[in-house]
């Protein structure tokens, strides 16, 4: 049994200590923002906050969070008001939306730690996360509309 909060909520999951955090998310706790896109930390599907840095939750074992805070898609604003979530509808970014989860918190860490990121800042933050749609112009606008709205 491995305790941690998730999305401000106290969680126990039955799992063995080595179960990738998305699939506790996902399987146990039945929270299925967060996106198996590689299952290899390659693609940034999965992104979530562990006390508040972004990890790739298919390369996070659940041990690793024992007694930390997860932030998870759902988490970041329940009523779905997150300046990021706004921003991505009014850039229109979605085309699959597979991603777009992951996209948002890696954006969200960005955010938390430079308010007025430049251009360049955010594509080399971003780099880790693969959008297969290629909306990537979109995400660059809706991080610079979040941090303006912000």
């Amino acid at each position: 049994m491995v305790a941690f909060t998730v999305n401000g909520k106290a969680q126990n999951v039955s799992a063995g200590d080595d179960t990738p955090l998305l699939w506790a998310l996902r399987e146990h706790l039945k929270m299925t923002g967060t996106k198996f896109g590689c299952g290899a930390g390659l693609c940034g599907a999965c992104t979530v906050h562990v006390d508040g840095e972004a990890v790739f939750s298919c390369q996070t074992a659940l041990s690793d969070v024992a007694g930390k805070k997860v932030t998870t898609i759902e988490g970041l604003a329940p009523n779905g008001d997150h300046a990021l979530q706004k921003a991505w509808i009014a850039e229109q970014v979605p085309q699959c939306g597979y991603c777009q989860s992951g996209q948002i918190m890696k954006a969200a860490e960005l955010l938390a730690s430079n308010k007025q990121p430049s251009r360049d800042e955010i594509v080399k933050h971003m780099n880790s996360n693969i959008c297969r749609c290629g909306t990537y112009p979109r995400i660059v606008r809706a991080v610079q509309r979040a941090a303006k709205e912000a």
